[in-house]
């Protein structure tokens, strides 16, 4: 008697591992982002930045902080795109039409306000390892790694440090997600209704591109403020800290490193889409192998 396998959705790790494979191409482009971010008005650009920190620093500072940018990716995005496509999942009857646009956008707000909180430790010590060498020596903090990062903030600055900046973090999360997955999830639909589409790479690539566009443009400001308030050593408070860099800058400081952060996820966005859709193409290539093998 035939035996029948039930149709499982991939694993919920599959966004994390995808995030952490894009992170590790897409790390030094993350690393200019938020030392031009925390510059203030000694700005210098993307590529004297570059030069500047391959110089004083050497080659290898490029990717300072890769192993709290791997965590923060392993909690951060494991989170947000498995609860998103949970949620995706509740609300779509089977061989029914997909969730609207307004519904997308609801459902994906919320996962990314969950991954944000869930990242929100490793995102401070990434952006804290990130910044280190660039700060005075008396200023820098020196942690080893991501896991020592942890430990030693909640060890000298007590547990609340962990979630230092996780308003605007969990804000710029919730934006990033509803802003990305989406905004990918509605241009690969309509672009598949073209005829000249179909579920491929090309199609993966493009709707992506539109995703990191979007999401860089609408995220920056707040980006911005999450890694001024991140990294700064001024306990005073979020609103000090805008009313602060206002009058020193102006409100171009909304808008600081647009171009690398660009340069940053719109690559990151990319290959995260594409090695996410790869994941789910082999899983269910496996995943239908073990049907047959079950069913004959």
């Amino acid at each position: 008697m035939a035996k029948t396998v039930k149709n499982k959705h991939p694993p919920f790790w599959f966004g994390g591992s995808a995030s952490c494979m894009a992170a590790v191409c897409t790390h030094p482009l993350d690393l200019l982002k938020v030392r031009l971010q925390t510059a203030g008005m000694q700005n210098l650009g993307l590529a004297r930045t570059a030069v500047n920190i391959v110089r004083h620093e050497g080659v290898l500072a490029i990717y300072s902080g890769l192993s709290a940018s791997l965590l923060r990716q392993a909690t951060y995005s494991t989170t947000r795109f498995g609860a998103y496509d949970a949620m995706k999942a509740y609300v779509t009857v089977p061989g029914g039409e997909p969730a609207g646009f307004g519904m997308l956008l609801f459902m994906s707000f919320g996962a990314g306000w969950m991954g944000g909180l869930a990242g929100n430790p490793a995102d401070i010590i990434n952006v804290r390892m990130q910044q280190d060498l660039a700060n005075p020596p008396e200023k820098r903090r020196n942690y080893k790694h991501a896991i020592d990062g942890l430990v030693r903030m909640t060890r000298d600055e007590g547990p609340r440090a962990l979630f230092r900046g996780v308003w605007p973090n969990t804000l710029r999360a919730g934006l990033m997600t509803s802003s990305q997955l989406a905004t990918y999830d509605i241009a690969k639909m309509q672009l598949l209704k073209l005829s000249y589409f179909s579920d491929g790479i090309a199609t993966h690539f493009t709707a992506s591109l539109v995703s990191g566009l979007i999401a860089t443009t609408i995220c920056s400001p707040v980006d911005v403020i999450k890694t001024r308030v991140m990294s700064s050593h001024d306990s005073q408070g979020l609103m000090h800290l805008l009313a602060d860099i206002t009058n020193k800058e102006g409100l171009r400081w909304a808008f600081r490193g647009w171009v690398p952060s660009f340069m940053r996820l719109g690559p990151q966005t990319i290959l995260t889409f594409i090695a996410l859709e790869q994941h789910k193409k082999v899983w269910h290539w496996l995943n239908d192998e073990s049907s047959s093998r079950v069913t004959m």
